[in-house]
């Protein structure tokens, strides 16, 4: 379901692009998904932006999840409803780049001053560079984290300011936590929705999602079927319930489930959902292999479509603020996401004092230099390989399969779903 809003806002003009001003009002429609993670941080950097000039009109347009964003833009592009400014996941961003609906920000940015200076460094600038383009500018980016009952961790005889930091010890204490009775579940980790909590096994190991030139699987490796014996361990071993997201959130807000593993983005809303129920405290992902393992970066960017002078003039103005120093510190203060402006890291002016006050929002930025591209796979497809992961990966939850026979199936499957080569 699709919510509009409608918000006069503007900018300052270090952020305008030497290009045709838009005279009197200018509307612009600008979607992103989520509201349920993104929408306050919105509603604030809108309510700093108008301040700066009023001549600019928001629409919003919000869906609830990130493949159905992309969807409605790609129906839109059809239509010639087009959707001036959207927010899109940076696994999603490839797709519009190669279907020429991104436009490349590059000339832009470069246009608009030194842009290094103000904070857009080069390496948030490649979480949104795709099809040999810069097809968006990073706005908010994440990484998985836990976050844990330290109520029930000390009544399951576990240390909270010692958490184990391996998955060993992390299923050895949901074995413990479940074991409390009273339908309290031990953990819980997040595979439901797309392939990005599977994508942070998989390159905890090492491993990758293609092979370099893309024309093959490179996850039914060794890595791969590690990634799919540990969450087999969570549900065999550990006493992972077969929930859905919001069923699994809903529990441990309820103080029902020692521990979970999700998003970072979500730190605002866990704060919020669980109140005074129980201690709530978050740490980082389990280290799997110090050397070679890493985390994807998830999250979004802003993309721009609009061809129009006036829109396009006025959408690179918000998408400039809301990516800036000054906006990346709005929405990392009311989401959990990972500051995507180099300022805003750097200068504790922006973001100091407030990690400092809210410890719950550090885990994430403690993992920040394990951070690789969320994987974007290539070609028309790019939808159906991850939603093929995801039903795989249900038959290891529900226990209707091997690790081994769904690595087998995911990997044919998704063989079958690749751009096939020219030639």
């Amino acid at each position: 379901m699709i919510d509009r809003r409608t918000l006069a806002a503007s900018t300052a003009a270090l952020f305008a692009p030497r290009v045709l001003r838009a005279q009197g009002v200018t509307e612009i429609t600008v979607h992103y998904a989520q509201p349920v993670i993104y929408k306050e941080s919105y509603d604030a950097i809108a309510a700093e932006f108008a301040k700066r000039e009023p001549n600019i009109r928001i629409n919003w347009v919000t869906t609830p999840n990130y493949e159905e964003g992309m969807q409605l833009v790609l129906r839109q592009q059809a239509t010639n409803q087009t959707i001036d400014l959207s927010y899109q996941a940076f696994n999603r961003l490839r797709l519009f780049a190669e279907r020429g609906i991104a436009q490349d920000l590059l000339p832009m940015l470069r246009a608009s001053g030194d842009y290094a200076a103000e904070g857009y460094s080069p390496n948030m600038l490649a979480l949104a560079h795709f099809g040999g383009m810069q097809a968006g500018l990073a706005y908010a980016a994440s990484n998985p984290i836990m976050y844990y009952n330290a109520d029930l961790v000390r009544r399951a005889g576990g240390n909270p300011d010692a958490m184990p930091t391996s998955w060993d010890g992390i299923i050895e204490l949901a074995k413990k936590i479940e074991a409390l009775g009273n339908g309290i579940e031990g953990m819980w980790y997040s595979w439901p929705g797309d392939d990005w909590m599977f994508s942070a096994l998989l390159f905890g190991y090492g491993g990758r999602m293609l092979t370099e030139d893309e024309r093959d699987v490179a996850f039914t490796g060794p890595e791969g079927l590690n990634a799919l014996k540990l969450l087999d361990r969570m549900v065999k071993e550990g006493g992972m319930p077969n929930l859905t997201r919001d069923a699994a959130q809903q529990a441990f807000a309820a103080g029902r489930m020692g521990m979970t593993f999700w998003t970072t983005a979500a730190v605002r809303g866990t704060i919020q959902q669980v109140g005074r129920n129980f201690e709530l405290r978050t740490g980082p992902m389990p280290i799997i292999d110090a050397e070679r393992g890493r985390l994807p970066t998830g999250g979004a960017a802003g993309m721009l479509i609009t061809k129009d002078a006036a829109k396009r003039e006025a959408a690179w103005k918000f998408l400039r603020f809301s990516t800036s120093a000054e906006g990346t510190a709005l929405m990392a203060r009311n989401t959990g996401y990972v500051p995507t402006n180099q300022l805003a890291i750097d200068q504790d002016r922006y973001l100091g004092e407030f990690y400092r006050a809210n410890p719950l929002f550090q885990a994430a930025t403690r993992q920040a230099s394990l951070m690789i591209p969320w994987y974007a796979f290539p070609g028309a497809n790019s939808v159906r390989v991850t939603q093929t992961m995801v039903d795989q990966q249900a038959r290891i939850v529900e226990q209707s399969a091997t690790p081994e026979q769904v690595l087998a199936d995911m990997g044919r499957e998704v063989r079958r779903l690749l751009p096939r080569p020219r030639g």
